[in-house]
């Protein structure tokens, strides 16, 4: 079917603009136009202004800066001594189970009572089946590879006898 005809007195009328003619009018959008926000009752439209802090003086800042220079070298001093002296104990589990968990969590919790031993369980992405127990750069206490299910030889393992073994080497 045809559009209509315009009459004269409607061509007089300037043309809306494209978006405002095609725009479907609905009681959702007549109420959105009426409805108040927080965002529109605020000057900004939402858009907040942070204050600019600011800057404490140069000298002030100096200051503190050497000062805080001169504590984390005296700290640094003794955190290397106390690092040097410390052994780290590493600890590789599979995670594909849980019994590998728990016996690495024994060893964990029996060590670090230990002065100047510290422990870490999987640094690195652990082997698949892979149970040991080592010095970092250094000796190997206990070493169970590709190990498949069911883990016999960790579960036959006598956790308390194995601990005793490594608090010895390293002592």
């Amino acid at each position: 079917m045809a559009p209509k005809k315009r009459k004269a007195d409607e061509e007089a009328e300037p043309a809306k603009s494209p978006a405002e003619s095609t725009r479907m009018v609905t009681r959702a959008s007549e109420a959105a136009a009426r409805r108040q926000t927080r965002s529109s009752t605020q000057g900004g439209h939402g858009k907040r202004v942070k204050p600019v802090p600011r800057k404490p003086a140069v000298a002030a800042r100096k200051k503190s800066k050497k000062k805080e220079e001169e504590a984390k070298s005296e700290e640094g001093d003794e955190a290397e001594a106390e690092e040097a002296n410390m052994k780290t104990i590493v600890i590789e589990r599979c995670t594909q189970c849980n019994s590998f968990k728990t016996r690495a969590d024994q060893v964990r919790a029996s060590l670090e009572g230990l002065p100047g031993i510290r422990v870490t369980i999987n640094p690195v992405k652990p082997r698949r089946g892979c149970f040991e127990i080592r010095e970092e750069g250094g000796e190997t206490f206990i070493s169970l590879l590709d190990m498949k299910r069911p883990f016999k030889p960790l579960k036959d393992l006598n956790m308390q006898e194995v601990i005793d073994n490594i608090i010895q080497k390293i002592q």
